[in-house]
């Protein structure tokens, strides 16, 4: 069984001034840039296989901060089935006039039923990249073994439809997910079943996610991770 760690690329200009960027090439402002770096930081000692990108430049700069803090040297593909959903006439536009529009009670109600007008389904997006993830993940599984841990690199509405999928989730649900700028959500594909381990995570150790450290999901919980203590030392 190997994990995927789906990472949300960092904040952009878009991100904070409320515009739908959609497949526009937006770069991190300065808070995603950090956060980023921060994201980085935490992947550290993890030794990752490969770090898979959605072709968008802002995923590119988060893949590039994890690349930059990694000792070893996972591949780096760049997968268009994990780019950003074409929301089509809608892109470029502000959220807050995009709310007025008919289409958008759909969107937070019945996203099974959204298509963008001149653009794809959320359906289709979500079909694309849950099979783009499944498909990278069984890879590295049978080239590097079950204990093999990649990123993919991604954008927040593909993200929680690929959670929602794992979850078992239908996609009208999938608007109960948050997945903010810079955070982790960790997911293992089993023979039996998806297991998501975390989501929307942007803080906290991820050395419990070295190779075999993660186990199948047990009757009562289990005991988690063995995370490492951080020593303390009494006070005179």
């Amino acid at each position: 069984m190997s994990t995927v760690i789906l990472a949300r690329h960092g904040r952009t200009t878009a991100n904070a001034d409320g515009v739908l960027a959609g497949r526009t090439d937006v770069g991190l402002d300065e808070t995603g840039r950090d956060q980023a770096a921060r994201m980085a930081e935490r992947l550290r000692p993890v030794p990752l296989t490969a770090v898979v990108s959605s072709p968008l430049e802002r995923c590119r700069q988060t893949s590039t901060a994890i690349l930059q803090r990694q000792t070893g040297s996972p591949v780096t593909p760049v997968e268009p089935g994990i780019t950003e959903c074409d929301y089509g006439e809608w892109q470029g536009r502000r959220l807050a006039d995009l709310a007025k529009e008919a289409l958008w009670s759909t969107v937070q109600k019945r996203p099974s039923q959204a298509a963008f007008p001149g653009g794809e389904s959320l359906a289709a997006m979500q079909s694309r990249a849950a099979a783009a993830v499944r498909r990278h993940d069984a890879a590295f599984e049978a080239e590097h073994g079950p204990g093999a841990t990649w990123v993919a690199v991604s954008h927040g509405d593909v993200i929680k439809s690929i959670l929602a999928d794992a979850f078992g989730m239908r996609l009208d649900d999938f608007q109960r997910i948050h997945v903010d700028p810079g955070s982790l959500s960790i997911v293992r594909y089993t023979s039996d079943r998806p297991e998501v381990f975390a989501t929307n995570s942007d803080a906290g150790d991820l050395s419990w996610l070295k190779e075999g450290s993660a186990v199948e999901a047990q009757v009562g919980g289990g005991a988690g991770p063995q995370v490492p203590q951080v020593p303390t030392h009494a006070q005179p």
